[in-house]
């Protein structure tokens, strides 16, 4: 039976709808209607107010709820990952393991199989490194970290586990390597890097087409070297990622990446750890132990490890703290990751014949509730 939703402004992915409801059929958005024209006989949710918005789509999830990722590579901790991020708000993600042994690894990918038909909003894996560069590893375990070789390409190829990202070093790799990957479907993104401008545009060239968490872990820009920041501020081929957490990039480098690329051009991401969704104060990485003050999450050493926070305080943060248009700031949480995961046709806007992945906030953006393919997540 059809579904309509009304009552609140509509967000379809890049702009808003007022008195305007949302029709969705058998999973699939039918259309968005004037409220006068909303069909009669179907099931009705009144939403009273807020924002009805495309789910959330994160591609840079490492746990949240207590569970991590790495320490947990089973359909089980997935599930239990993405139930506890859906509660705010992220209908999609891809879940990321990052650098571990080829072991821990391997389970990951081979559980994201498992897991990919039957865990609801799983797109598949972001698979963060170990093909990185040790001068830039942040808190990726440096004993595990290694150039790409013949027998890992291959490796990855014959993993491919749904949606797949790979983020590698253009430095550590060849430009065929990540050719390679892209024709075997995978989608190349480019972090934990000293890479030089130049670098960086050989492997754009090659296929990659994202930057993974700019800014963070990778050569900076200056005007005589512009580094892998100077190229992911410059260049409309490429999507970068972005935590907006208050720690990982300071308000003004924010506003400098939002002024040089936009909504379009940026994909905010969380970065999360198991203290984000309702997780614990304290948790081992690999052995090591992270401590959360506030949002922020640090080893031991002082290196920041990930994030504590959500999608979508990521979007209030941009909203409240740096003064971004709404539109904006969910546009880079739902319509901008979808093209950068290739999945614009079915997930990030409220348009006819996407999938109903929807999201219901109030108007202080706190989530009230989710639908994955039309049905209450």
């Amino acid at each position: 039976m059809k579904q309509v939703f009304f009552g609140a402004r509509i967000f379809d992915g890049t702009d808003f709808h007022d008195d305007c409801a949302v029709i969705v059929d058998n999973g699939l958005i039918e259309g968005i209607v004037p409220f006068s024209e909303r069909p009669k006989h179907c099931i009705e949710h009144d939403l009273e107010g807020g924002i009805l918005s495309p789910g959330l789509i994160d591609w840079q999830i490492n746990g949240g709820g207590g569970v991590l990722f790495n320490e947990t590579p089973t359909v089980a901790g997935i599930r239990n990952i993405l139930a506890a991020h859906r509660r705010e708000g992220t209908t999609e993600c891809l879940i990321t393991v990052i650098t571990d042994s080829r072991k821990v690894m391997t389970e990951a990918l081979n559980a994201v199989k498992a897991a990919k038909d039957f865990v609801p909003g799983l797109l598949g894996i972001h698979v963060e490194g170990p093909f990185i560069d040790e001068s830039r590893s942040g808190a990726h375990p440096r004993q595990f970290i290694q150039s790409m070789t013949s027998e890992d390409l291959e490796w990855l190829i014959r993993h491919k586990a749904g949606t797949m990202v790979v983020t590698v070093a253009p430095n550590r790799v060849q430009s065929s390597q990540i050719t390679a990957l892209v024709d075997n479907g995978i989608i190349v993104s480019m972090g934990h890097s000293e890479a030089t401008d130049l670098e960086a545009l050989n492997s754009i060239e090659a296929g990659a087409s994202g930057i993974t968490h700019l800014f963070n872990a990778m050569s900076p820009l200056s005007h005589r070297s512009p580094g892998m920041v100077g190229v992911g501020l410059s260049n409309s081929r490429v999507i970068c990622g972005l935590i907006a957490d208050g720690h990982h990039v300071a308000n003004t480098a924010l506003k400098v990446a939002f002024a040089a690329r936009g909504a379009k051009g940026l994909a905010l991401v969380s970065d999360a750890m198991p203290s984000a969704a309702g997780g614990p104060a304290h948790f081992k990485l690999q052995g090591r132990t992270v401590e959360r003050i506030g949002t922020k999450l640090t080893l031991e050493n002082g290196t920041l490890a990930g994030s504590g926070v959500t999608l979508l305080q990521s979007i209030r943060y941009l909203v409240n703290e740096i003064g971004i248009e709404l539109a904006d700031a969910l546009e880079m949480a739902t319509h901008t990751p979808a093209r950068f995961l290739k999945v614009n046709r079915q997930y990030g806007r409220i348009a006819p014949g996407f999938k109903a992945s929807l999201l219901h906030l109030d108007d202080k953006l706190i989530a009230q509730k989710t639908w994955i393919d039309g049905l209450a997540s």
